[in-house]
């Protein structure tokens, strides 16, 4: 009895304390899909979206938040702030002597870093660096030539624009009617987005004008999300997602198969375009496939170190043996980026890193072999082969090789096509 009457001492004692402790909401990770408000977004030298939430960083569309710190350690340093007012990549080709910067506000100061590494000589004032530049700003993005007149940055605070020349520091003030207060900004793909709490906005960066039927949801372009709002429109959604595509390829009937994330498009020789779950059509893998490929009328799907294959057809219809170890279907250990075959119906290409290995697949066992570097990517999203050729995705660009043998041994890099627009038809 005594023993009890001591633990409930402690338990009363425990919840008195728990009344009387503030907790901190800030303090909680941010998760991307549910509806947030980022507090600043840029693009790095890679052409990867940075976006940014109270002390955290999001590095691309999809994945967890880290600490913002961890990347860009003197932040935190000089300002234990918990957040970024602003920021922008800094590069224009007339400007040969800036490098890829990347450009954070803060209050009053301004730090340059470079290769994630801050710039001798900063944090300085944002007077010292843009003068005529207020500051707690709301948002930044930059502008080059021809997008804008001059090489500027686009400052926004409250409802004033500037318009800033970055050679001659000249600044000329804009009004955009027909945009909302942005709460951050940033340039991807040359096109200009507004992001005005969780939904954005596209629009001209010299008049400020918005096209088309906006504002739009956040999550459903910039984010790989598995739910998304009520409202959303899978088919639009899919074909105008800025988050690259994990997987493509066609089947013998011309079919093309998408797949990203939890979602893929299928589109037919009409170009009708149809958005489905992967569980719906694809119950046993369930979501997030690492390569997709067809070969002699079969889908094959590889997701991590396991393959699953199914006989196309109205319904999907997965195979008996399958699930089977990536190992004794391609040869191969460990995460691959594309799979695909080509019209000799025996080899399948499989892509891991920057290199290309052949599998005979009638071979028994199979082995990766024929080991060879492909030169103008360092990685790769996904690949497909057809009557025409190979075809790589990056990011968000596609890119066309009339053979493989040109996509294995060229050094001249193709036309680059966007993947919305001129894969999916996408007009914004």
């Amino acid at each position: 009895m005594k023993l009890l009457h001591v633990l409930s001492l402690f338990l009363a004692i425990a919840l008195a304390w728990s009344d009387e402790i503030e907790v901190d909401p800030s303090s909680a990770v941010p998760d991307r899909c549910l509806s947030l408000e980022m507090d600043a977004a840029a693009v790095n030298e890679e052409g990867i979206p940075y976006f940014f939430k109270d002390g955290y960083l999001f590095k691309g569309f999809h994945g967890l938040a880290e600490k913002a710190n961890e990347t860009f350690t003197e932040l935190d340093e000089h300002h234990h702030l918990g957040h970024v007012d602003a920021a922008f990549r800094l590069h224009y080709e007339d400007h040969p002597s800036e490098h890829n910067n990347i450009i954070f506000f803060l209050d009053n100061k301004v730090f340059s870093y470079y290769q994630h590494k801050l710039e001798e000589g900063y944090p300085k004032n944002i007077s010292e660096v843009f003068p005529g530049i207020p500051d707690h700003l709301d948002a930044a993005v930059e502008c080059p030539k021809p997008e804008c007149d001059e090489d500027s940055v686009i400052f926004f605070k409250g409802d004033d624009i500037y318009h800033f020349n970055v050679r001659t520091k000249a600044i000329d003030m804009k009004e955009f009617k027909s945009m909302p207060n942005c709460t951050s900004a940033f340039r991807f793909m040359e096109h200009y987005y507004c992001l005005h709490g969780h939904m954005f906005s596209k629009f001209d960066p010299k008049t400020g004008e918005v096209h088309g039927k906006y504002p739009k949801e956040a999550r459903d372009y910039f984010m790989r999300c598995s739910k998304f709002s009520n409202d959303s429109d899978h088919v639009e959604r899919e074909r105008c997602s800025r988050v690259h595509l994990d997987a493509v390829t066609t089947d013998n009937e011309g079919n093309m198969y998408a797949f990203r994330g939890h979602y893929f498009l299928h589109k037919d020789l009409n170009d009708t375009l149809k958005a489905q779950t992967i569980e719906s059509a694809f119950k046993e893998v369930h979501s997030e496939v690492d390569a997709v490929f067809s070969f002699q009328d079969h889908l094959y799907m590889v997701k991590d170190d396991h393959v699953f294959a199914y006989k196309v057809g109205e319904t999907h219809t997965h195979l008996d043996g399958y699930p089977k170890p990536l190992k004794e279907v391609l040869g191969i250990d460990g995460h691959i980026d594309a799979a695909f075959s080509c019209d000799d119906h025996q080899h399948v290409h499989v892509i891991k890193g920057s290199n290309i290995y052949d599998v005979d697949m009638s071979a028994n066992p199979r082995a990766a072999t024929n080991e060879r570097p492909i030169a103008v990517f360092k990685t790769m999203n996904a690949a497909m082969c057809g009557p025409k050729g190979v075809t790589v995705v990056v990011g968000n660009h596609f890119y066309h090789f009339q053979s493989l043998m040109l996509f294995v041994a060229g050094r001249a890099m193709p036309e680059q096509h966007r993947v919305p627009l001129e894969m999916f038809g996408c007009d914004h």
